[in-house]
């Protein structure tokens, strides 16, 4: 007994070689993760049933008290029997691909033994479907594991050798002969078997291990890679942005080295083949052009697939991965290896990643230009709204002073001018300095003070030290304007609008008040939030200086509204002091 157990657990080791084979099968990872259809498990019942076979052959050939072994058995006397490992395979594949897996492994074992012959050769063919389908149903008790425990490997594996033994002392025509051949083998079996299914499902344990850590760590360098290319994505010159990607994915990635691409002609190289590998080089390879048209990516093996004229050039197998952006193949990333052995299947892995994720980006940097490039449109349509009716009635006055004042309607016409001048500026510039914005509404103010001259007083006061502060353009000017069309609409005289600047601690505050009649309370908490209609507009005024004020430099220099206790109302907004700010800098 003791030499027929040593002699089974020295044949493991073929088995065993067997076992770690079958863990490198592409398809192997499908029977883990569960995904089997009718191929699939027709495959894995086929490969375990192959596997199960190459157990039994690993075994020996009992006759009486002895055992004999040969390469290869093709038939087994009626008073001898093939004892070996077989029942491995058809365990595993029951624990792994359930009940029909183990099933279908058995039939093909079942089916080989039964061809064999000797001893037994019933009971044998018997047990080997049955232990596969009680192994599969079993399994489910551990199905929230991917790959059972090797210790309740152990366990599950003691009982097919005790049913296999069991089947033979039901079924043999001489039980008084079988009884001591069961005797002999049973333990044997029971050790070398549950072992080696303890053995295996370590193996896969392992192996499975292995591979989530490989495809773990080449996950974390792509997303470190897309993470750092971020900055030369956003690049405005395709020059650079290539040449920062590149020397990126050469440090990286410690390739031979890395070629970046449009879908003419190449834009930066760095590594190895620098002396002949050149920025405009044409894509004239047939791999290149292929990669760009079909946007997949593209595997050169060989020194002839790259095309390389150079006869020197040390670079010999290539990834070639597509980059898309907006839909569209837009260039390609070439990573050269110096030998094809150097390709292997976790650089593919992290070639396809590191594709997809700098398309992404590429993808989001164009969206978020995209978006800037429309609120700038919207920002800029909205700066260069002017009121209608305040032209209007500047060039009525104009045409009435002509006849009885023409040197006050020289003037106007200047001021005019001036006004005019700055708002077909607006298309020019998205923040402009408090001083400039004041000049503009000193150019307002002259006309409105040669047409309210009798009932409107203008009072104007700008802080020192704050000419230098960034503000959207037209911005005080239609808060004016709302105070003296809406707040002193019915002001015959007396009326007053105050515009003045305060400089604080954060930053400079504008305010504009009128001692008109204020704003109704059922829309004074909408004012500047939403566009509010009245008799005289559309209300959309101090809504587009809001937005703006919003847009460009920040919630926190939103307007602020309210209705002054001596009666009027007070507009007041928050601009950063740029001054100040390089002052806190230095």
């Amino acid at each position: 007994m003791k030499v027929l157990t040593m002699t089974l657990f020295e044949r493991l080791g073929l088995l065993l070689v067997l076992a770690f084979l079958l863990t490198r099968i592409p398809g192997f990872r499908s029977l883990l993760d569960r995904e089997l259809d009718v191929k699939t498990t027709g495959m894995h019942a086929l490969i375990f049933g192959l596997f199960g076979i190459a157990g039994a052959q690993a075994g020996v050939v009992m006759e009486g008290e002895t055992f004999f072994s040969s390469f290869w058995v093709f038939q087994v006397e009626e008073h001898q029997m093939l004892v070996g490992t077989s029942l491995v395979a058809i365990v595993i594949a029951g624990l792994l691909g359930g009940p029909v897996v183990g099933w279908g492994a058995g039939c093909i074992v079942s089916l080989y033994m039964f061809q064999l012959g000797g001893m037994g050769a019933l009971a044998n063919s018997l047990v080997h479907p049955l232990t596969g389908f009680l192994a599969g149903w079993t399994a489910r008790f551990f199905s929230q594991e991917r790959v059972i425990a090797p210790t309740k490997a152990l366990f599950i594996g003691i009982f097919p050798p005790i049913l296999q033994g069991a089947l033979l002392l039901v079924f043999s025509s001489q039980p008084e002969k079988m009884i001591p051949f069961v005797d002999r083998i049973g333990l044997p079996l029971v050790l070398s078997n549950s072992v080696a299914i303890a053995i295996f499902t370590a193996m896969i344990r392992v192996a499975l291990h292995e591979q989530e850590q490989e495809a773990a760590s080449a996950t974390r360098r792509a997303l470190t890679i897309a993470e750092e290319a971020l900055p030369y994505l956003k690049k405005e010159s395709p020059m650079e942005m290539a040449a920062d990607i590149a020397e990126l994915l050469f440090k990286e990635l410690q390739v031979a080295a890395v070629s970046v691409t449009n879908r003419m002609e190449v834009l930066a190289h760095r590594g190895l083949g620098d002396d002949h590998h050149h920025r405009g080089d044409p894509l004239t390879s047939p791999l290149l052009q292929r990669a760009i048209q079909k946007g997949e990516v593209t595997i050169a093996s060989m020194r002839e697939e790259i095309r390389c004229p150079h006869p020197c050039c040390p670079l010999e197998a290539a990834i070639i991965v597509p980059i898309v952006q907006s839909g569209e193949i837009s260039g390609l990333i070439q990573l050269y290896f110096r030998k094809s052995q150097q390709l292997r299947a976790v650089e593919v892995a992290l070639a396809h990643g590191l594709g997809k994720l700098i398309s992404n980006q590429l993808n989001a940097v164009s969206a978020e230009k995209l978006r800037l490039l429309i609120r700038d449109a919207e920002l800029r349509n909205l700066q260069a709204q002017i009121n209608p009716h305040f032209l209007f009635n500047t060039l009525h006055l104009i045409s009435t002073l002509i006849r009885v004042n023409p040197d006050l309607a020289r003037k106007i016409t200047v001021h005019l001018g001036n006004y005019m001048r700055y708002n077909l500026r607006l298309a020019s510039a998205s923040l402009v300095p408090l001083e400039q914005e004041w000049e503009h509404l000193d150019a307002y103010l002259e006309i409105l003070r040669i047409r309210f001259a009798d009932r409107l007083n203008l009072v104007c006061h700008m802080e020192d030290g704050v000419g230098q502060a960034m503000l959207p353009p037209s911005t005080i000017q239609p808060l004016v304007e709302n105070s003296i069309q809406h707040g002193l609409k019915d002001a015959t005289s007396g009326g007053k609008v105050e515009i003045e600047t305060r400089k604080g601690k954060e930053g400079i505050r504008i305010i504009v008040r009128d001692n008109g009649c204020g704003f109704a309370a059922d829309i004074l908490e909408q004012v500047g939030k939403t566009p509010v209609p009245s008799e005289k507009g559309s209300g959309i005024g101090l809504y587009n200086v809001n937005q703006r004020l919003i847009g460009l430099l920040g919630a926190e220099s939103q307007l602020q509204v309210c209705n002054r206790r001596s009666g009027g109302s007070e507009i007041s907004f928050r601009i950063p002091d740029r001054e100040a700010a390089e002052e806190g800098v230095g």
